[in-house]
């Protein structure tokens, strides 16, 4: 079966920066968007960043817009999310997903998820 694996979690200091990394395996998302969500604990999953098959669209989380970015490269089959001025809000396990419709923000569009990463942010 189709799997998704992060890597690249952590822990830093707030305002520290981290780049998470999503390498499918078992076959290539050729005409997906891929997502990055997370999950904290004691909440809820949430909706962090997307980008389109193409590159050409991208979605944030607007308490991460201007500190996160992803992005992909087809070619390599893999998606980064950078993560920059990191806050111990940003403290969750980060998960990456890949969809083959939108709405890219929903996570129920998602068909594929990886295990996550941990991302650990101190004061």
């Amino acid at each position: 079966q189709v799997h998704l694996v992060e890597s690249g979690g952590g822990w830093v200091q707030a305002g520290d920066s981290l780049r998470l990394s999503c390498a499918p395996s078992g076959r290539t998302f050729s005409g997906y968007a891929m997502g990055w969500f997370r999950q904290a604990p004691g909440k809820e999953r949430e909706f962090v960043a997307a980008i389109s098959w193409s590159g050409g669209s991208t979605y944030y989380l607007d308490s991460v817009k201007g500190r996160f970015t992803i992005s992909r490269d087809n070619a390599k089959n893999t998606v980064t999310l950078q993560m920059d001025s990191l806050k111990p809000e940003d403290t969750a396990v980060y998960y990456c997903a890949a969809a083959s419709s939108g709405p890219f923000t929903v996570p129920g569009r998602y068909n594929y998820w990886g295990q996550g990463t941990q991302v650990t942010v101190s004061s």
